[in-house]
């Protein structure tokens, strides 16, 4: 990396280095990672339903066994960008995780085809992601510590493409196979096709090599640069968040503690579908961790904990805003992955029985349909920097998470499959933008030797609706849609439009 130049803060009169500008191809370099982390999600999106299905789960179960993949991402990822900030090795400071994740992934991605049991397959869904999360929360971050501010959406987006490119790859694969090279794609009752098999096994194959050209072309600034472009010492203390006081975690804890013990004697009284018991625990759990960190605050102990509580509770404006466009944001899209199949299998090619060949061709389309909207994706990532320039970042995503929601509604809409290509190029839109504008809008508000950890926070307001997503879903379309999955993706579409209209609120940091 090009040396920094140093400027003077203005807070401190300090010597303030600043990020100096890097070349596309270094940038390229930087984010081939995503190429092959959004495989094995590109993979796991589009097939977990399908053997899922396979395996013998009922349409209306699907939500809760999808459960894994956000509960592990909240746990996850902010202890990974906690500690991620703090290391310093060979390998550099994100680096490392990197490269353990795409290992962890890289197995289950083998093992999830092969899965003898319904639960097994859940287990290795949950393996999968949280390994996912071990890659995927550092490379959020390594745009931000590299890049400065006027080429941080060009990151984002370069690594929206890279998304785009890998998840195409990923959905196409199975649909390739058996068209294409005539794998088979059906199988015996509760066997997964040779062609989903195959997918998963060059796909684990991808993922690494991709983890590794990052790994091993792109260097880090040290812990002294960050400092510097912090404009602090290397020795001092990075910047700490406002201490919350122990009473307020304290009655927080409590309250948090007892909505959940409400919420599940609620359910365990009235005979309420056993979903509702995770959002309980997710109450509960919330809770007992803010007691814990007033018990430490009243001993006045500081550790991970009490650092990432603390800098949830005192996240930028900025931060607070994003978390209202994500959380309809990825309540769509998480409706959008669990149902599509389901819907497209049923609606538009008439079974629900995953051994017939008009469901499994079905499945196989929706895998095509995924490869639509993440290649426009992939495209639509060198429109998004310009289409931002004119609008600012604010009104770009906005514009984008309206197309997301037209093309959601489309696809209920529309009746003949071989046009459903024409509403994922607005989903393909939405999702680069939502790939990159929030990040790139939020990198700018960020202390630079906390980027890690505000980056994991971040990741909460992605978890959190998909979990509510996963717990009321499923009962939603049971009592009030007759168990129709389209009603999922017309939720979806509206939540795409709520998105939008608080975009236009967020408070940008002017740095």
């Amino acid at each position: 990396m090009k040396d920094a130049a140093p400027v003077l803060s203005a807070e401190s009169q300090t010597p303030r280095a600043t990020r100096p500008r890097l070349s596309m191809w270094a940038i390229w370099n930087m984010c081939v990672g995503f190429f092959g982390i959004q495989i094995g999600f590109g993979l796991q999106n589009a097939n977990t339903s399908r053997i899922f299905q396979t395996l013998g789960a009922e349409i209306d179960s699907l939500a809760i066994l999808w459960i894994a993949a956000p509960v592990t991402g909240l746990l996850v990822q902010p202890i990974i960008g906690h500690f991620s900030d703090k290391t310093w090795g060979r390998l550099g400071r994100r680096r490392p995780y990197f490269l353990v994740g795409a290992l962890l992934t890289s197995a289950a991605l083998v093992l999830m085809p092969n899965s003898p049991s319904l639960w097994f397959a859940a287990a290795m869904l949950w393996i999968m992601d949280a390994s996912i999360n071990v890659t995927m929360e550092p490379f959020r971050a390594f745009v931000g510590d590299n890049l400065p501010e006027e080429q941080r959406t060009t990151g984002y987006a370069m690594q929206s493409f890279f998304i785009g490119a890998g998840a195409v790859f990923a959905s196409v694969l199975p649909w390739l196979l058996s068209n294409v090279f005539h794998v088979a794609s059906t199988a015996a009752e509760g066997a997964v096709p040779l062609s989903v098999k195959i997918a998963f096994y060059v796909g684990a194959a991808g993922l690494l090599g991709a983890v590794l050209w990052t790994v091993f072309t792109t260097k880090e600034y040290s812990p002294a640069e960050i400092a510097a472009f912090d404009g602090l010492a290397e020795n001092d203390p990075a910047p700490a968040s406002p201490q919350r006081g122990a009473g307020l975690y304290g009655l927080g804890g409590l309250t948090f503690l007892g909505l959940g013990v409400a919420v599940a004697a609620l359910v365990l009284a009235s005979g309420w579908e056993k979903e509702l018991y995770i959002l309980a625990g997710a109450l509960a759990v919330f809770g007992a961790l803010q007691l814990a960190v007033a018990a430490f605050r009243r001993a006045e102990r500081t550790n991970g904990l009490t650092e990432i509580l603390d800098d949830i509770f005192a996240m930028p404006a900025a931060m607070k805003g994003l978390a209202v466009v994500q959380f309809f944001s990825w309540f769509a899209l998480f409706a959008m992955w669990i149902y599509t199949t389901a819907t497209v299998t049923a609606v538009h090619y008439g079974s629900s029985d995953p051994t017939s060949a008009a469901y499994n061709a079905g499945a196989d389309w929706v895998g095509v349909l995924f490869g639509v909207y993440n290649g426009v994706a992939a495209l639509a990532a060198f429109l998004i920097p310009v289409v931002a320039k004119r609008t600012g970042r604010r009104g770009a995503h906005a514009i984008n998470l309206v197309l997301g929601g037209l093309g959601l509604i489309g696809v209920a809409v529309i009746r003949d499959p071989a046009l459903l290509w024409l509403p994922m190029i607005g989903v393909g839109f939405a999702w680069a933008s939502i790939l990159s504008m929030p990040y790139a809008i939020l990198a700018g508000a960020l202390p630079g030797r906390k980027m890690g950890v505000y980056m994991g926070v971040f990741n909460i307001f992605i978890v959190v609706p998909q979990l509510l997503a996963a717990t009321i879903l499923g009962l939603i379309l049971r009592h009030l849609f007759e168990g129709q999955a389209i009603y999922a993706l017309i939720i979806g579409g509206v939540s795409f439009f709520i998105a939008a209209v608080s975009a236009l609120f967020v408070r940008e940091h002017k740095g």
